[in-house]
């Protein structure tokens, strides 16, 4: 009896800590609950009941005694799709049989502890070449495309370089419009910049935050609703964040 109940928390582990991975990585709420159904039913539990939300996990998981429920709290969310592809890629593995219980946790602990994202200045690169992409996208002046790239990349550098320091994302991402906004102006100022507009919307749109809008409609078509409504209010947030940097940069014209 007492190894089939450390059995079953094992199980319940893995599942758990499969589904805080993909939760604190992007993944959607249905996503992360289908995987932890499967991975228990793959190790022979079927009867499983989960409550996901973007702060946290519950999973009761009920084998030949009583109900058994932990819970695990998320205190940080990114954008990583390629450790949700992981997880997914482990989770494939136990469902057919590849892995044992014990593999699937070493697994996921390795990846956990894994750091998949690209290098600082990789991403401040990327962000200034999107910047300029955006602005020539949304119908402005080939002239613009370089101080663009200069806007973006100095606004995302000043997102990820404040995010290091003040763990409200508000504040981060607010200061960093602020930036965006304060530079087109100087460009547009100076003679560099013409389009004040495009450049500040090309420069801004490498901080919209797209996934978590696609996430939250996501959520609420698949009926979780406090999980669509809760995505859709820091979409929300971060929305006003931008705008308001930029209205107190162009409040000053």
């Amino acid at each position: 009896m007492d190894n089939e109940r450390k059995l079953t928390y094992e199980i319940m582990e893995v599942c758990l800590l499969a589904g805080k991975i993909m939760l604190q990585s992007g993944g959607e709420t249905y996503r992360v609950e289908d995987t932890m159904m499967r991975i228990a039913a793959a190790y022979g539990i079927d009867k499983t009941h989960s409550y996901v939300t973007p702060t946290g996990i519950i999973f009761s998981a009920e084998s030949d005694e009583p109900a058994k429920t932990k819970l695990i709290r998320i205190s940080t969310r990114s954008t990583d799709l390629k450790k949700v592809a992981m997880v997914n890629s482990i989770s494939r593995k136990i469902t057919s049989g590849e892995i044992n219980l014990e593999q699937a946790l070493t697994h996921l602990k390795e990846l956990e502890a894994l750091n998949v994202t690209f290098p600082f200045m990789v991403q401040v690169a990327a962000a200034s070449i999107a910047s300029g992409c955006f602005m020539i996208m949304f119908k402005g002046v080939w002239s613009d495309f370089i101080p663009a790239m200069l806007t973006g990349g100095v606004g995302y550098f000043g997102f990820l370089y404040f995010h290091r320091y003040i763990p409200v994302k508000f504040f981060s991402e607010f200061l960093a419009s602020f930036i965006i906004g304060l530079l087109s102006l100087i460009f547009v100022k100076i003679g560099i910049g013409q389009l004040l507009d495009k450049i500040i919307i090309g420069s801004v749109m490498t901080l919209v935050p797209g996934l978590l809008v696609t996430n939250a409609v996501r959520d609420l078509m698949a009926g979780h609703l406090v999980s669509g409504l809760s995505k859709g209010a820091e979409a929300l947030l971060t929305a006003f964040a931008i705008g308001s940097g930029i209205a107190v940069v162009l409040s000053f014209l």
